[in-house]
């Protein structure tokens, strides 16, 4: 019998949190469809190139770039990268003859979905902002369905084309069963200090290592212990500066066991992508965010804006948190009545079922 869905294009990454999205999704479709081919688009030298072929799914690259906010040769070299990635999206697409284009986000799925819509391939995109940038806005004249992480959004979309799905998360953050116990040991934590969670997203975030290592000293009382992702490009230079603080730092360049992270930790300090966020709401952590400037549109803060407008998160902006990020965790940590509120609150904001829902509404197009 055949399949009802045979062959999906997904397109994008760049980061984290349009890949693990990507991958949901993709796990989602194949989970229906045993049978399926996905075929996934990135940009060349970006982190879906090896990320995507490690969770077992094909992968094609795209030579675009993005544009640079500081004068750079790259900017020059832009309109000839896109053109070259549109003709190579053309190639790509006409070979694999997909029945469905999905955009996450990334370098690579603008070129891609424009071309498919192109060549009158039905297209979904995954805007997982509560901001959307400018190619996602271009994009959804001629896309079928728009599949949004927050409400709200008819100033930007079609109503009739949008659906309120959430943003796809990680499966095992969906029913995390490691208890905060075990999580801790596998850390090598202890159980009677508080625990504080620092993520940076998977490059890591320099204004986040530079406000925990700045005020180091108004935390070496031994009440308080981290889980530290800081980034590839950072972990030795930290290293360095912690060997002499007596409390435990459990630092590390990447977190991959993110269930067990979410587990120990009492609180949680991250930056504001879409995926941090949704899994955030999903886990039900008190959390301090710390929206990155450097983003098209500022959609970080208004991701986080989104939380703390339901008093479900406490925002710190990235300019003051050398100063004020250390103190505001000490004050939370401390504050159990407060911890409970953010808790209660943003876990009302949280959409288990995501995956599902956006791979229920790809199906209507098929059929």
């Amino acid at each position: 019998m055949k399949e009802k869905i045979e062959r999906v294009l997904i397109s994008g990454g760049g980061t984290g949190g349009h890949i693990f999205p990507a991958i949901a999704i993709a796990d989602e479709i194949k989970r229906r469809n045993p049978h399926v081919e996905i075929l996934f688009v990135g940009a060349e030298g970006k982190m879906e190139m090896e990320r995507v072929p490690k969770a077992g799914y094909t992968i094609k690259g795209l030579p675009i770039v993005g544009l640079q906010r500081k004068l750079s040769f790259s900017n020059f070299l832009l309109p000839f990268k896109l053109f070259a990635s549109l003709l190579k999206a053309v190639k790509i697409i006409k070979q694999f003859k997909p029945q469905l284009a999905i955009g996450v986000g990334g370098y690579a799925s603008g070129p891609t979905l424009k071309i498919a819509q192109m060549l009158g391939i039905s297209t979904v995109i995954q805007e997982q902002n509560s901001f959307p940038g400018k190619t996602n806005i271009l994009l959804s004249k001629k896309a079928n369905l728009i599949c949004t992480a927050y409400g709200n959004l008819e100033q930007f979309f079609s109503k009739e084309k949008i659906r309120f799905t959430g943003n796809p998360v990680r499966q095992e953050l969906r029913n995390i069963k490691i208890t905060k116990e075990l999580a801790l040991a596998k850390f090598g934590l202890s159980s009677s200090q508080k625990t504080v969670l620092v993520i940076g997203g998977s490059l890591g975030a320099k204004t986040l290592n530079d406000s925990i290592l700045k005020n180091i000293a108004q935390i070496s009382n031994g009440q308080l212990q981290f889980i530290w992702q800081c980034g590839k490009g950072y972990v030795d230079q930290i290293n360095t500066s912690i060997q002499d603080v007596p409390q435990q730092i459990k630092l590390m360049p990447f977190i991959s066991d993110m269930d067990a992270a979410y587990a120990a930790a009492d609180l949680v300090v991250s930056r504001a992508g879409a995926l941090s966020v949704s899994e955030l709401c999903l886990v039900g952590k008190p959390a301090i965010l710390v929206p990155s400037p450097n983003v098209s549109e500022d959609h970080q803060t208004k991701n986080a804006m989104a939380l703390v407008s339901e008093h479900a998160a406490i925002l710190v902006k990235d300019i003051d948190a050398r100063e004020a990020l250390v103190p505001e965790i000490l004050e939370l940590i401390a504050d159990e009545a407060k911890q409970t509120e953010l808790s209660k609150n943003i876990s009302a904001l949280s959409k288990p079922n995501a995956t599902q829902e956006i791979v229920d509404a790809c199906e209507t197009l098929i059929s």
